[in-house]
């Protein structure tokens, strides 16, 4: 009997800690704009250029990717997707929209790399990073995350694991949306002309 009541104790609280866990666990980032959440917002990053600020992107959409330039699928897939969204736009409609690439690695990308890793995909993205500080309040304020993750059998050393999103930024400078990094890119030219 008194095993019987231990069980149930110990199911009770595996219930309830789920429960909570279910309760406190982060929301998708669409959901989170859609319940009118203030995500985004102005940064200042570093690109080979020097300072790289979003809010001199004002009166273009801006395409936003926070990775690293060693990523080895997720990274390039957007970026891809990007690229191929913005090729489907009339060169007109090509001016009017930017990209930024935004590393999580600074210890391995320097703006020079990712400055050519960007322009790599279309000439319009732009490639910067900055320091940890700075980095983790980006990464906070577009709802993402990101973790070091030791490779101690690979040469690279370590990974990065990140959130995979694609940001739209409207040219007022808001996050208007975030999409799945492989999503179609036909799908991303009409999210873009929403915007233009």
């Amino acid at each position: 009997m008194k095993t019987l009541r231990n069980l149930l104790l110990l199911t009770v609280f595996m219930l309830v800690g789920v429960a909570l866990a279910f309760y406190f666990r982060p929301q998708p980032v669409e959901q989170r704009i859609a319940l009118g959440e203030q995500l985004g917002g102005d940064f200042t990053l570093e690109s080979s250029q020097g300072p790289l600020k979003l809010e001199d992107f004002r009166g273009k959409v801006v395409l936003f990717f926070i990775g690293y330039a060693s990523c080895p699928d997720i990274c390039p897939t957007a970026l891809s997707v990007a690229s191929q969204g913005l090729h489907n736009l009339s060169p007109d409609e090509q001016k009017e929209v930017a990209g930024i690439f935004m590393s999580v690695d600074p210890k391995r990308d320097t703006p020079e790399r990712l400055e050519k890793f960007a322009a790599y995909f279309h000439p319009n993205f732009h490639g910067a990073t900055a320091d940890r500080t700075t980095i983790d309040q980006v990464v906070k304020q577009y709802g993402a995350f990101y973790r070091m993750v030791d490779m101690e059998e690979s040469a690279m050393g370590y990974a990065v694991d990140h959130s995979s999103r694609l940001y739209l930024i409207n040219r007022e400078g808001k996050l208007s949306k975030a999409l799945m990094h492989a999503m179609a890119p036909d799908e991303l030219t009409a999210e873009i002309r929403n915007l233009l």
